[in-house]
């Protein structure tokens, strides 16, 4: 079998470098705040290109914190992609704002800025810039908009750890960014775990005092905030982990690359695009099929893992049937229905890939 992932096989490789910094966590009682903490946010801040990082206790916190941190107009709207984790849009709710879902591009699957510009009202207060499965947005395109229209713009940036606009990092371009280092990510911690970037002092300030109880020095509480923290293990885990993390990428575009050459005669298949501008940091590869759970059940059978992301566009879900902003949202709901996910990943070897693509080649 090959699995779509194997966080073991990761482990396993970097084991001795793993148990000691769990080990020196340990033996310092580190476990909140502390130099742990303060040397990843440090270290994924230069990697990131920004002024600031502040861990948090999760991705999706990283955005209704950075939502709140904006001081957006109350009652107004910010439009999200309508192909994403529900976290893009959830954030946006349940921090008191109105979802308004726009379309995707067919090509890479980022925002749809045509949509965005249908979509935009007096209303508006912010774009979420979703750098889907690891694919920049055009933030050139964005910014421009966004500055023209008065708008911020929020980079959710959980899915493109280390990903390039134009030769710059991703998270560091808009008003905020979030990261997520769910265990799964291209950065993934050994439990929960996610952190806010910006290049914007009042932002980072702000930003940190709402993930620490509304405060910066002990007991001196400034408002109202809430608890969400990066702890010490799991910073000292990713701290080891970002040593790797360009290695492990450059192998992620490399199986891509293999991918892309051997299915790039099977007519049936929509591939992937990568545009000439983007450093996409694969952090999966979807492709399309009209037949696609059919082609999923074969692969299975086969013994190859994969993955649907997302099986129901977002305004599809149960959890936004009183939306009435979803118009026009046409193509995330036909991909919805063709997506598939092919294993990729530093546990994947050439021969892995190339073996799943000649399976492709005769099952599609």
């Amino acid at each position: 079998m090959i699995k779509f992932l194997d966080l073991y096989k990761q482990y396993q490789s970097i084991k001795q470098d793993i148990d000691s910094a769990i080990m020196g966590v340990i033996k310092d009682s580190a476990f909140i705040g502390g130099k742990y903490l303060h040397q990843f946010e440090s270290n994924f801040s230069e990697y990131q290109e920004v002024s600031y990082c502040i861990g948090v206790g999760n991705g999706t916190d990283a955005l209704e914190i950075s939502i709140e941190a904006l001081e957006l107009p109350k009652e107004s709207e910010i439009i999200v992609p309508a192909n994403s984790f529900i976290a893009s849009a959830e954030a946006v709710s349940r921090s008191g704002y109105t979802v308004v879902f726009c379309d995707i591009r067919p090509d890479d699957y980022t925002i749809c800025m045509d949509d965005v510009r249908r979509k935009t009202s007096v209303k508006t207060s912010a774009i979420m810039a979703v750098h889907l499965y690891g694919h920049p947005c055009n933030m050139e395109e964005i910014l421009q908009f966004a500055g023209h229209n008065n708008l911020k713009v929020i980079e959710d940036c959980a899915q493109a750890h280390g990903a390039e606009y134009k030769g710059k990092k991703v998270g560091g371009i808009g008003d905020i960014g979030c990261f997520s280092f769910y265990p799964g990510k291209n950065l993934g911690a050994y439990g929960d775990g996610g952190a806010i970037v910006t290049n914007n002092k009042f932002l980072a300030n702000k930003a940190r005092m709402i993930a620490n109880h509304g405060r910066i020095e002990k007991y001196n509480h400034e408002f109202e905030g809430r608890n969400s923290r990066l702890d010490g293990l799991q910073a000292a885990i990713l701290d080891v982990k970002l040593k790797y993390l360009d290695e492990w990428t450059a192998h992620r575009i490399n199986i891509a690359d293999i991918y892309l050459d051997q299915l790039s005669k099977v007519g049936t298949i929509t591939l992937p695009v990568r545009q000439r501008w983007a450093k996409h940091v694969y952090h999966l590869f979807v492709i399309r099929h009209p037949k696609r759970d059919v082609l999923l059940s074969k692969l299975k059978e086969s013994g190859i893992q994969c993955g649907i992301h997302y099986p129901i566009a977002l305004p599809d879900l149960p959890a936004y049937r009183n939306i009435s902003t979803a118009e026009n949202c046409e193509f995330s709901r036909k991909v919805a229905k063709e997506l598939l996910s092919l294993p990729i990943g530093e546990h994947i070897s050439a021969k892995d890939t190339e073996r799943i693509a000649e399976l492709l080649e005769i099952l599609a």
